[in-house]
């Protein structure tokens, strides 16, 4: 556990925002990071107008992000071993 590529994604909704899944494929290639699941999609006032993902909250084992398109929310869990510093770090890569 935590060698580069060892992550997962997990599928468990059928929505997703638009151009969040191949992020979040290149997100469970980095070291440190073992589990990826996009969670609930919804509505917000403000508009993004490009894809955006921040550290939300550190919860037990990792992170909760969330990632806003358009009008458009959706939170993702990471487990992982990585600092938020880290993170961030590693989402800045492969937001590139």
């Amino acid at each position: 556990m935590g060698k580069a590529g060892d992550g997962r994604l997990v599928w468990n909704h059928s929505t997703h925002l638009p151009g969040l899944i191949p992020i979040l494929e290149k997100l469970t290639h980095q070291a440190g990071i073992t589990t990826v699941t996009p969670a609930v999609i919804g509505n917000t006032k403000a508009n993004a107008p490009r894809l955006q993902i921040k550290v939300s909250i550190a919860i037990r084992g990792g992170f909760k992000l969330i990632a806003r398109k358009g009008k458009t929310f959706q939170e993702v869990f990471i487990v992982t071993t990585l600092n938020q510093q880290e993170l961030e770090g590693a989402i800045a890569l492969v937001m590139e």
